[in-house]
């Protein structure tokens, strides 16, 4: 470990023990070494004891900058996890991060763009709109110049020397995940190395601007003029890697139950329709918005009754190959419909566990735990505590995390911590399988049969004045090859006959030979017949030659 990365693992301890985030650990054996190193290395106090726990987590992960900040934008949607006093205070971190300087967003904007801002933009508010662990808001409108003259505009840029900070907090991150598989034997099973790789891309990916650009342009071509969901405009031209130029919207935040209410939104309709764009994006588009924080979700003002999404920050995505897909949607449907011998064998198919696993034992090992799921009314099940209790049960037949599956996973928890805070009794089951068993059909039905068939027949139009032409040569080659097997057929057996003929030959020399030496040894009529034996021998061999 380098004195860097010390000297950020000292930040991060030194953080957590001036907000006095210690006092949640439990005092049992494995904790006294750290509450030891708390009275000698650490010897820092609680500097915030007048504030409340929650208050004092988001503090803490704020200062620690993106990765924890991150961190605190997931666990801000797991209501069913965290009381309100906690999940209140995180979900502030997903728009009242501390903003950097405007006149350095200016700069960092100017430089960019390769100019003033006044060549293109007028009304440049240098007081952040909103600002983000990695980048803040600006908002301006195209001046006269520009073919879009009073268009409103969000100018977002980096923030300056991220980088630095995000390379110290992954280094960590690899450590430690390096000794997890050394701490337990679970931790070979769980790929932690692999699962901090993952990550590490997608937030290299959202420190490139283009990505979310261009992540922006295929999800609002995918929902073109969708009464479910809108995308605001991307503005290439502008775009840079650090800097991008989009389209400003106005809309209520989505965690602002209270304003959505007052405006007349259908919350059930809302809360379904958030169900329903996931398993869209995933099984219709194979990709995913994979950031659906509250801070990156409004609400069309308009039209409450039919309630539209708008859906902002496309940095992190997901996409979904079609061996996945099934293996999700077979997996969802079998969960519903109580088939827990098919959720054990679509982990198996998926590679997800062993070939050789015990389907009978994996079978009920799912069903002691699933059936005391369903105990409970749907409308009551978390999602994230079946995911959690259907892994510990794979787990113990040598399941591995799959790291291509973590964004899903994590989109999910944030589905269903927005959906239930919209409106607590949405039925997430109820939801999701009816879209997932059309999805089945369309790929495994007559409908899949057909759609195959549609799109091959452009191929097979442009290609069938050919046929017969490739029919006939196709026959040519046929000839062809027949006749060469003849004659390869015909060479073996004439090289076997003449093989057979030397055969013969080398026989009746070597009984020869043989008599002519044991001539004097044997009595005089067996010699003479052994004699005419092999001479007879011998003749023939010549014969046949």
């Amino acid at each position: 470990m380098n004195l860097a990365n010390l000297k950020r693992l000292y930040k991060i301890i030194n953080t957590f023990l001036v907000y006095g985030l210690d006092e949640v650990l439990p005092h049992n054996g494995y904790t006294r070494p750290l509450r030891c190193w708390r009275k000698t290395l650490f010897w820092l106090r609680n500097k915030h004891k007048g504030l409340a726990f929650g208050v004092r987590l988001r503090l803490a992960l704020q200062e620690l900058g993106p990765v924890w900040i991150k961190l605190g934008q997931m666990l801000s949607t797991r209501r069913d996890l965290f009381p309100p006093e906690i999940a209140d205070e995180l979900a502030l971190l997903q728009d009242q991060v501390d903003p950097f300087d405007g006149k350095l967003a200016r700069a960092e904007i100017e430089r960019a763009l390769g100019g003033q801002l006044e060549t293109w933009f007028d009304d440049f508010d240098e007081n952040a709109l909103a600002s983000a662990s990695i980048a803040q808001v600006h908002t301006a409108k195209f001046n006269a110049s520009q073919p879009l003259a009073g268009q409103e505009v969000v100018l977002k840029v980096i923030r300056p020397n991220i980088q630095q900070v995000i390379d110290a907090d992954l280094a960590l991150m690899y450590r430690l995940a390096g000794w997890i598989p050394r701490l337990s034997a679970e931790g070979h099973r769980l790929r932690p190395v692999e699962v901090v790789r993952e990550y590490e891309k997608t937030l290299r990916d959202e420190l490139d601007l283009r990505r979310e650009m261009a992540n922006a342009i295929q999800l609002r071509a995918n929902f073109e003029n969708s009464p479910m969901l809108y995308v605001p405009q991307m503005y290439s031209d502008f775009c840079h890697k650090n800097v991008i130029v989009m389209e400003r919207i106005y809309g209520i935040p989505v965690s602002d139950v209270a304003t959505l209410e007052q405006n007349g939104t259908n919350m059930k309709l809302l809360a379904e329709r958030g169900v329903q764009v996931f398993f869209t994006q995933v099984f219709r588009d194979s990709f995913f918005h994979a950031d659906m924080h509250p801070g990156n979700i409004f609400v069309n003002p308009q039209h409450p009754e039919d309630p539209q999404y708008i859906g902002i920050d496309c940095g992190i995505v997901g996409r979904m190959n079609d061996h996945d897909k099934r293996y999700l949607a077979e997996s969802f449907v079998a969960f519903f419909n109580r088939d827990y011998r098919r959720v054990a064998q679509m982990h198996v198919e998926s590679g997800w566990t062993p070939a050789d696993t015990n389907i009978d034992e994996f079978e009920q090992a799912f069903r002691e735990v699933c059936e005391l799921i369903f105990a409970k009314p749907l409308s009551e099940i978390s999602f994230g505590h079946v995911l959690l209790n259907l892994f510990n049960v794979a787990r113990e037949f040598n399941m591995q995390v799959q790291p291509q599956l973590v964004l899903l996973q994590k989109t999910l928890l944030y589905i269903e911590g927005l959906g239930r805070q919209l409106y607590p009794q949405l039925d997430l089951w109820d939801t999701a399988k009816p879209f997932l068993q059309n999805w089945l059909d369309e790929q495994m039905g007559v409908k899949a049969v057909l759609k195959t068939v549609k799109q091959k027949l452009p191929y097979w139009r442009e290609h069938f004045a050919e046929l017969p032409e490739n029919v006939m040569d196709a026959l040519q080659q046929q000839r062809v090859i027949a006749h060469q097997l003849i004659e390869l057929n015909r060479k073996i057996q004439k090289k076997q006959h003449t093989v057979s003929k030397y055969y013969a030959l080398l026989i009746g020399a070597l009984v020869f030979i043989s008599t002519l030496l044991q001539f004097q040894q044997l009595p005089g009529w067996l010699s003479a017949v052994f004699f005419t034996l092999s001479f007879i021998i011998w003749l023939l061999g010549l014969l046949m030659r």
